[in-house]
């Protein structure tokens, strides 16, 4: 008897146990779903906000088939007078796998010497990775403008442009993170030099709002940021139709008369048409030349200048000031 009531007793027991664990592995799985459905509606709605996802913008990209991306990008190297210079960055760019082509964009008086073509050619043949031949172009300009780097190129194969200057170089690790991340928001501008738009409360109450321009250490001591220069940036090749000729012409009257501020345009471009604003990669840059315009007296006053003219000009600010970092997490030991 007293055996049978124990084994009675185990075998309740038991049973319970079994119940108990089944209910609680279901809970588990309830949650786990519950869980996984609030994640993604979150990214949906995170997506949404950063711009990753509008239907209802013109040139929208959500449609662009996947196999133009895999294409790989086009580096658009700026340039004036500094072949040495020049040279170095065609040498680091074309050993870079993603690159598809790198067009130089030419707006001396005279054309490239036949030495200096032939010397990048054979450069880019040596340098090229993957068995593929990366195409090299120079985009000759007979008018000496800022806005011939932004000008519409007809027969890209690329989605990407990789805007850059012939004075500074980022490690091709660097630059092939930062394409996968404007990838995954490819109607925004995505680069590694930010800055920012103050607005300027020391006016007190006044007509029309005026804002400062806000340099590197300003971000760096804030965390917020507006633009991320072309200098060093990827953004979607429509854009350059959008600067060309649709953009207002006033504006582009006034990059050429003030040798200042295209960039600063072409992030109130983006801003405008997306509503989003641009993404910050962190990546080691390598100034490799002393001289340029930023280096000029005055510097950051002409910038703030051009905030100003340019907000009268669009009527409003477009910019959108966000603290968002896109960090490679392999190579970091803080996320």
């Amino acid at each position: 008897m007293r055996g049978s009531l124990f084994s009675r007793r185990i075998t309740a027991r038991f049973r319970q146990l079994s119940f108990s664990t089944v209910g609680s592995i279901k809970v588990k799985i309830l949650l786990s779903l519950c869980i996984a459905f609030t994640v993604s509606l979150a990214a949906g709605r995170a997506a949404s906000f950063m711009g990753w996802s509008h239907p209802d913008l013109p040139y929208s990209t959500r449609s662009s088939a996947a196999a133009s991306f895999r294409k790989g990008y086009t580096v658009l190297i700026n340039t004036w007078k500094r072949n040495d210079l020049l040279k170095q960055a065609v040498i680091h760019y074309a050993s870079c796998p993603g690159v598809d082509a790198i067009h130089i964009v030419w707006s001396e008086p005279d054309p490239p010497s036949e030495s200096l073509d032939e010397f990048l050619r054979q450069t880019v043949q040596l340098r090229s990775k993957s068995g593929k031949l990366v195409k090299l172009r120079f985009d000759l300009n007979l008018e000496n403008s800022l806005n011939n780097r932004f000008k519409e190129i007809q027969d890209l194969k690329t989605d990407a442009i990789f805007s850059i200057d012939d004075d500074v170089i980022f490690p091709c690790e660097s630059v092939e993170f930062a394409f996968s991340v404007w990838q995954s928001a490819s109607d925004t501008m995505v680069g590694f030099v930010p800055r920012m738009h103050w607005l300027d409360e020391s006016r007190g109450v006044v007509e029309r709002r005026r804002y400062t321009y806000g340099g590197w250490w300003s971000v760096w001591w804030m965390g917020t940021y507006s633009m991320v220069l072309s200098k060093a940036a990827f953004f979607h090749n429509k854009y350059l139709d959008l600067y060309t000729n649709q953009m207002p012409a006033s504006i582009r009257d006034y990059t050429t008369k003030n040798r200042n501020c295209e960039d600063i345009a072409m992030s109130f471009l983006v801003a405008n048409t997306t509503g989003a604003p641009p993404i910050w990669v962190k990546g080691k840059i390598y100034e490799i030349g002393s001289t340029g315009i930023s280096t000029l007296g005055g510097h950051s006053d002409r910038r703030t200048q051009c905030l100003n003219d340019f907000v009268a000009l669009y009527g409003r600010m477009p910019l959108v000031a966000t603290t968002v970092k896109a960090i490679d997490s392999r190579h970091s030991w803080f996320w």
